[in-house]
């Protein structure tokens, strides 16, 4: 019996929380190029690129292959027992009495990851192609202000600007971790759903 493959993959904490909470089931990462196709063994630079060759050369895997998820964690003592350490996670276990430093979901060991991810789907397609639907399924959420224009950023230092659309919505989120929207890049979309590590 042949093991499952499994890669790890980092999330800011809001897109962790829209995971638990069953919000997010797709994420959409940047195409680095070159890329080097696996079947032919040239290197893609972008403009020949297309769903059926790059498929196969998803750096997050395959249908049925998993993910597992890094995020911002800590290591604790635990008084009563000074030979044991829990793992908290600062998106649920947001403990004000942790006296100690976060630490970044990039140094995460597989051990210690809460969540896993199976891979349902993987395409290639431009940035800016995303529906509203995919938007809902990134986990952009549909709360509304008071004049019922769409709103969004969540968490600390959050701004409430009013966007008509969730598109729009997920437009900010994409620049506000480095990614140029205007440049409409090609981008991996890998859909999932949460299964029980």
């Amino acid at each position: 019996m042949s093991q499952v493959k499994e890669r790890p993959i980092l999330f800011s904490a809001p897109m962790v929380r829209a995971i638990v909470e069953g919000r997010k089931t797709v994420t959409r990462r940047a195409v680095k190029f070159p890329l080097k196709d696996k079947a032919t063994g040239r290197w893609l630079a972008g403009n020949e690129i297309g769903p059926v060759e790059v498929r196969d050369n998803s750096p997050f895997g395959q249908p049925g292959e998993r993910l597992w998820v890094r995020e911002t964690w800590a290591r604790i003592g635990i008084a009563q027992a000074p030979d044991q350490e829990w793992v908290v996670y600062r998106e649920s276990d947001n403990r004000t009495d942790y006296g100690g430093p976060w630490k970044p979901g990039i140094h995460m060991f597989r051990r210690d990851s809460r969540i896993l991810l199976e891979i349902t789907a993987v395409r290639v397609e431009r940035l800016q192609d995303i529906s509203e639907e995919q938007c809902a399924a990134e986990g952009v959420r549909a709360m509304r202000d008071d004049s019922g224009a769409l709103v969004g950023r969540e968490g600390p230092g959050r701004y409430v600007t009013p966007w008509p659309t969730r598109k729009e919505a997920f437009r900010d989120i994409w620049e506000s971790v480095g990614g140029d929207w205007a440049a409409n890049p090609w981008v991996w979309v890998v859909e999932f759903k949460k299964v029980t590590p």
